[in-house]
């Protein structure tokens, strides 16, 4: 595998954009839970360069139609694909087409379940290392990776500098970027705002006493959360 790109926490794969590794964050063990772009582009040389993380499951956040559209590539990599949509499939609005600053706090106002049950896979028997990621690894993938981080005691700066660096990943530290949605339509990908998390953590706690609380709300067991830290923690 290619070492990381310019020094950063990025990791360069061919063909998989905005890719790294969880651990070192907080007590994170290194080498268990990964994150990154949909792997639609990933090459041969770049799925044998995933395989040396010793892959087992690959967990992907977007819609039926997007899967169908931008299926992932694994090669010949041997992964278990597990999908879990993280936008809500049956309301009044595309959700495609809404600011993210209302596509925030829809997921939490609609998806616990779908959050829960995410966490529950990478407590499946063998289902790690993981890799989680929607189509370009900075909102659907952000939001869960917060939650993740938050309930494993990551400090909230750590968070926030860990979903700031897609802006490095997927390259739009000098601005927006063209890229086609899930129903053909031509949209700018504007950098990440800070903001966004910072708020949606806010929202949690203020609505739901934090993520622990809102995660047990929605069927997460003290079983399991002890499960989740004493795997995912040094």
């Amino acid at each position: 595998m290619d070492e990381h790109l310019n020094g950063s926490r990025l990791l360069a794969i061919s063909g998989l954009r905005n890719l790294r590794d969880l651990g070192g964050l907080g007590a994170v063990r290194t080498g268990l839970c990964y994150r990154s772009a949909g792997l639609g582009l990933l090459t041969a040389e770049g799925a044998r360069e995933l395989a040396k993380l010793g892959l087992r499951t690959v967990i992907d956040l977007r819609d039926p139609l997007e899967l169908v559209q931008h299926p992932d590539r694994t090669h010949d990599l041997e992964v278990d694909l597990a999908n879990f949509p993280l936008l809500p499939q049956d309301g009044p609005e595309d959700p495609h087409g809404l600011p993210l600053d209302r596509v925030y706090p829809l997921i939490i106002d609609t998806q616990g379940p779908a959050l829960v049950a995410v966490l529950r896979r990478l407590l499946e028997p063998e289902a790690l290392p993981a890799l989680l990621h929607c189509a370009i690894g900075r909102d659907r993938t952000g939001i869960v990776t917060a939650l993740l981080l938050d309930l494993l005691g990551v400090p909230e700066e750590q968070i926030i500098a860990d979903y700031m660096l897609s802006n490095e990943g997927l390259d739009l530290l000098d601005g927006p970027r063209e890229y086609v949605d899930v129903h053909g339509v031509t949209r700018l990908s504007h950098p990440v705002e800070a903001r966004l998390l910072t708020d949606l953590l806010a929202l949690v706690r203020e609505q739901h006493g934090g993520t622990e609380a809102y995660l047990r709300t929605h069927g997460l067991n003290s079983a399991e959360i002890l499960d989740l830290r004493a795997t995912l923690r040094e």
